[in-house]
């Protein structure tokens, strides 16, 4: 007081009480729903249902157990213990939850007994009237020997506290505190024997898995719509990694430098021409392409495009040739080409996107922007035309970026669409990003099937809700799915990464000049390649087993249900999401080229 100390003394039995507030913008996660049915069916010999609860922590926290049924008018009997299924004889604690006497049932578990222990495994009986007249009368721990029956079902929330001080170390501690009977959702009740700087931790506990029931209920014919769904997706996943493995050898033929067939043995200088064929419909052409380059210092004699080892000028194709002369073009001036019409049918015509020309003397790069048919029966009939170098504005130009990005975002962006389109020329083959796509899939469904009775009950909780029509969705169910999309994007974006950023197993060797001018960037070597697998398949077999697990638990109705929820926001993601994303490119790329004009 007054800048002075005041002493005082504190004891065990005399401690300071504080009440640290929580959050006032927390979400409170709804109680979780429990079918008895299905308790009812399974459990023939047991006098109690049992519920797991991870209490697995660094520093001590306390359990917070809230329990509610359907109907307020029945009884219930509650016992627990520490890392092992409680009994009658053997337990660490127990309530009787009387309709008669509590409207809010619920146990609390200070942070001085959990001290330890990992798992707190408690159960839960439905009293008869029998049973609820003589047990609740008195104070002592009741005998039931009947099997237990559910008439009503219920629901539970567990949720954990602790009261912690920072040391002079700056280390969380927590001796001397203990978390009081009173703390609930929106502050925490710590006793201390000391003063210092103080702070709580509240976290809401998603139910464990029930193993003795997975394992006792595991058969086919009760679970057909879990291990369907499990069967189909893995069905799925082998088909379409034989489509891209095919295509993977296709694409890496496509990937070869063609010396053109008219070199001569005396050319002394060499370009490289990569020609860019557009994704349109009828792109390709089986016709002969010849050109002619103009240089400032000499020109080229007429030059033909061909390969006899693979077709040339596919759709989405890209092309590259060795071009040989006597001598130095110098800066190149315009690009005279034309095509035969000599292909049948859809593959006469041909529709060019653009050819880059690299000088592999001095490393500079020309283009030559086409965007054009060369097609007597499309655009002007013409198959015959002439392109002057770009320039640094006509390389920005709209239609030449909004093809180039918009093609690129969808073929090498959008993760299950490249699988189709990969553009031949990237590292990532298409059986990465097939593994890569199914792995996201197995953990979004694991996430989703893990938080789906929080996300399926909100109605449980007085929560605040958004409504358009006849839809409406919750603060919580934005909350868990929030946390479901980080549970599965985190692992999936560093599989990708890690396959993106392998290594070729064979070196390409590079111009000096272009390895000093390119960034260097974080790779790994070739053979993480099995290291990056190795992990895919530990995320699909530990994503499959739980999703089955939790499945079993939920039954064959429940499961058909989560199904249609975790299905829907897929498809609309691919079908729906992705295109959007691809609109707003285009509107992106066309505002930031009417500001730069």
């Amino acid at each position: 007081r007054n800048g002075n100390e005041i002493p005082f003394k504190t004891t065990k039995q005399n401690p300071i009480r504080v009440r640290i507030p929580r959050d006032p913008n927390i979400i409170i996660p709804p109680m979780i729903y429990h079918n008895v049915s299905s308790f009812n069916s399974t459990h023939h010999n047991q006098t109690f249902h049992y519920h797991f609860v991870n209490i697995t922590s660094s520093l001590p926290i306390s359990v917070h157990l809230e329990f509610e049924s359907v109907n307020v008018n029945l009884s219930h009997l509650f016992i627990y213990k520490f890392d092992q299924f409680p009994r009658l004889n053997q337990l660490d604690g127990w309530k009787l939850f009387c309709s008669s006497v509590q409207k809010n049932p619920s146990v609390f578990i200070d942070n001085q007994q959990t001290i330890g222990y990992q798992t707190l495994i408690f159960g839960v009986r439905e009293l008869t009237s029998t049973e609820s007249k003589e047990f609740c009368s008195n104070e002592t721990l009741p005998i039931p020997i009947d099997p237990v029956h559910f008439t009503s079902d219920y629901q539970t929330r567990v949720y954990i506290s602790g009261c912690y001080y920072l040391d002079e170390q700056n280390r969380w501690k927590s001796d001397g505190l203990i978390v009081g009977s009173k703390t609930n959702h929106y502050e925490t009740e710590c006793f201390s024997t000391h003063l210092t700087k103080f702070a709580s931790g509240f976290v809401i506990l998603p139910e464990m898995i029930d193993w003795n029931y997975v394992f006792n209920n595991a058969d086919f014919h009760k679970n057909k719509t879990i291990y369907l769904t499990v069967i189909t997706v893995t069905i799925v996943y082998i088909i379409l990694m034989i489509y891209a493995r095919k295509y993977d050898k296709k694409d890496f033929e496509k990937l070869g430098v063609t010396p053109l067939s008219d070199n001569r043995s005396s050319d002394n200088y060499f370009y490289q021409l990569i020609v860019f064929t557009g994704h349109r419909k009828d792109s390709g052409t089986k016709s002969k392409v010849h050109f002619v380059l103009y240089g400032e210092n000499e020109l080229t004699r007429i030059r033909t495009f061909d390969d006899p080892q693979r077709e040339i000028f596919q759709r989405s194709g890209i092309d590259s040739f060795i071009m040989g002369v006597p001598k130095s073009l110098g800066l190149f001036n315009y690009l005279h080409i034309w095509h035969d019409n000599s292909g049948q049918d859809s593959f006469a015509s041909w529709f060019l996107k653009y050819i880059i020309v690299r000088d592999l003397q001095t490393m500079k790069t020309s283009y030559f922007i086409s965007q054009r048919w060369f097609a007597v029966e499309k655009d002007d009939g013409k198959i015959e035309r002439v392109f002057p170098v770009a320039s640094e504005k006509e390389k920005r130009e709209f239609s030449y970026i909004l093809s180039k990005k918009t093609f690129h975002s969808l073929s090498d962006g959008h993760l299950w669409f490249s699988i189709f389109a990969r553009p031949p020329s990237k590292q990532f083959s298409r059986v990465q990003r097939c593994t890569c796509c199914f792995v996201l899939l197995f953990i979004s469904m694991l996430s989703n099937i893990m938080y789906y009775d929080l996300s399926n009950e909100t109605q449980a909780k007085k929560a605040t809700s958004l409504s358009f029509g006849t839809f409406s969705i919750t603060s919580d169910q934005i909350l868990i799915g929030i946390v479901s999309e980080l549970i599965s994007l985190i692992p999936s974006l560093l599989l990708i990464q890690m396959f993106r950023r392998l290594r070729s197993r064979h070196h390409r060797i590079k111009p000096t000049c272009e390895e000093n001018k390119k960034k260097r960037s974080l790779t790994f070597p070739w053979w993480c390649l099995f290291f990056a697998y190795g992990i895919s398949l530990l995320l699909v077999i530990i994503s499959i087993f739980f999703i089955i697990a939790r499945g079993i638990e939920f039954g064959d109705v429940k499961s058909q249900r989560w199904l249609v929820s975790v299905l829907s926001p897929f498809f609309s993601s691919i079908l729906l999401t992705e295109p959007i994303k691809v609109t707003i490119l285009f509107h992106l790329i066309s505002t930031e080229y009417l500001f730069f004009e």
